[in-house]
Formats: C-alpha cells, sequence, structure tokens
C-alpha cells in the first residue's frame, strides 16, 4: 500500500481501527487477560516476546482481515518484530490493513485534574524510523480525569504541539486524550474537550489534518462538528474499559465515530484456546465492532 491508498483507506472506507499498543505498564494486564500470569516470565524481555507471540496470532488470524479493518495501532517493539518472515507494517499492509505507532513514553503525575504525557526528546528518532518502516501514522495518549478547563486546555496544547512536529516528518497523528470513564465529572470534562479541541482545530493550517481518538462521549453525539471538521481526517473511539458489549452499544448511539479498541477487541481470546476456537472468537469480535462501526 503507498500512502495515498493508505490515506484513501482511512479516510473513506468502513471498518476500525484495532489498538495492539500494550507497553510497559499495560503489558502484564493484557498478558493476564489472555491468560498468561506474571509467573510465565522473568523479565521484561520475555513479557514483550510473549505479548508479541500473541499479537502475531491476532495478526496472522485469517479474521484479522482488511475487508473489515482499517489500521492497526503498534507497540514500538511490535512494529520492529516480524510476522510470517516480514515486518509487521509490512504484513499488515500486505492484508490492507494500514500500520500507525505508539509514539508517548507514559503519563506524568496527576496536575490540574489531568495527566500530560512524559517529555519525548527522542521522538523525532522514532519518527524517523516509523517512516521508514512504513508506518502511515503515530497516536499518542494523555488522561483527563477532572474537568478542569485549565489542565485539559495544557493537554490540547501538548497534544497539538506534538502532532505539528509528526506532520513534519509526513505521518498523520493520532491525537488522544482520554477522559476517564470512571470519572464523576466526565460530562463536564467531555464538554471543555469538545471545546478546546474545536479551538485548537481552527487554528491549524487548511493544508493540515489530524485523526481524533476519544472516550465515548456522555452526552451522544456530542462530537458531531469535530467529525465534521474540515482538519480532522477521522474520528475514532477509544473502549476506556468498557466490555465489548458495553462499548459497541454506546458507540451505536453517536453517528460518525468509528472504533479503535484494545481491551473490547481481545477480550474473547485466550493463550489456551486451540487455533479455531481462537480464530473463531476473534473473528465474533471483530464483526460486532465491524457492524457497529459500518452503523
Amino acid at each position: 500500500m503507498q500512502k495515498s491508498e493508505m490515506m484513501n483507506k482511512i479516510e473513506r472506507s468502513t471498518g476500525f481501527i484495532a489498538a495492539l499498543d500494550q507497553s510497559g505498564g499495560s503489558t502484564p494486564k493484557a498478558l493476564a487477560a489472555y491468560g498468561i500470569g506474571a509467573d510465565a516470565f522473568a523479565n521484561e524481555d520475555e513479557m514483550f516476546a510473549l505479548i508479541h507471540e500473541m499479537r502475531v496470532r491476532i495478526m496472522m488470524s485469517p479474521a484479522f482481515d482488511g475487508d473489515r479493518i482499517l489500521g492497526a495501532i503498534l507497540f514500538e517493539k511490535t512494529m520492529d518484530g516480524e510476522a510470517a518472515g516480514q515486518s509487521v507494517p509490512d504484513y499488515l499492509k500486505s492484508k490492507g490493513i494500514v500500520p500507525f505507532l505508539k509514539v508517548d513514553q507514559g503519563l506524568e503525575e496527576e496536575a490540574n485534574g489531568v495527566q500530560l504525557m512524559k517529555q519525548m526528546p527522542a521522538l523525532d528518532a522514532l519518527l524517523q524510523k516509523g517512516g521508514a518502516k512504513g508506518v502511515f501514522g503515530t497516536k499518542m495518549r494523555s488522561v483527563i480525569n477532572l474537568a478542569n478547563r485549565d489542565g485539559i486546555s495544557a493537554i490540547v496544547k501538548q497534544q497539538f504541539d506534538v502532532a505539528m512536529q509528526i506532520i513534519s516528518h509526513g505521518l498523520m497523528p493520532i491525537i488522544e486524550p482520554e477522559v476517564n470513564i470512571k470519572s464523576a465529572e466526565r460530562g463536564g470534562a467531555d464538554a471543555i474537550l469538545q471545546d478546546e479541541l474545536r479551538q485548537a482545530l481552527d487554528k491549524l493550517p487548511e493544508d493540515k489534518q489530524v485523526m481524533l481518538k476519544l472516550s465515548i462521549p456522555e452526552q451522544c453525539n456530542l462530537y458531531t462538528d469535530l467529525i465534521r471538521h474540515p482538519r480532522v481526517l477521522r474520528l475514532v473511539a477509544l473502549s476506556g474499559g468498557y466490555s465489548t458489549d458495553e462499548a459497541c452499544q454506546l458507540l451505536a448511539e453517536n453517528s460518525g465515530m468509528i472504533a479503535s479498541f484494545s481491551r473490547a477487541l481481545l477480550e474473547r481470546l485466550q493463550h489456551s484456546q486451540s487455533d479455531a476456537e481462537f480464530n473463531a472468537a476473534l473473528d465474533s469480535a471483530i464483526q460486532q465492532i465491524y457492524d457497529t462501526s459500518k452503523t
């Protein structure tokens, strides 16, 4: 897939984006949910080898197809690995799936009700590496816990500043300021975020675009104006800890949003399943999420 083909697929095709980007802190939880406990690995290298095996099993499944999946977000170590004798980005593109790279390096401690991204002094080198390996875009995550205007404004400014750095490398940034779905101030946080994002988008040059990855809002269709904004290539939803059924039910109430699920995509998968059982469970989740995104 050439860049123009990837752009067209992300912008116009029906489907969703799979999030396969669990990193350091979230990897043990992902493995445990898959049926691999902490006693199965002695160090970080063994842990990442196990999560890579899980991801390769997912990517190589016949259920993981480019007809329903638009793209996949990768952790750096996954991007550096192989599937079926090819680099992971090349393998995904051979299946018609657009590769993205997670670039944030974790979160700062909470201040003003939010967690900013940690500084990324090596970002330019990572972006050059990702571009050389053929990824189309990137993803970076911040977290919003309270409806604090100053905190949310700081998150949006940081995200858009880094987005411009990513765009300068010819890559498409996915901006992910996640609103904590357990927040007691969730509705207010959603509303402030919507306003801050709209203002930031209005300031983008006319020849630049970003993607947005947002929590499913408490108020249905709150993000309609963001979906229609000319500076937004696509707006995708994270599952945020919801089950597959819950996430799909809520997403279906928000026109124009498509899924970019992680936990809700993988929750039915177990290490102990036979290949037939594994493929059937993955196919069931993919079809449910695809149908919801299509609707």
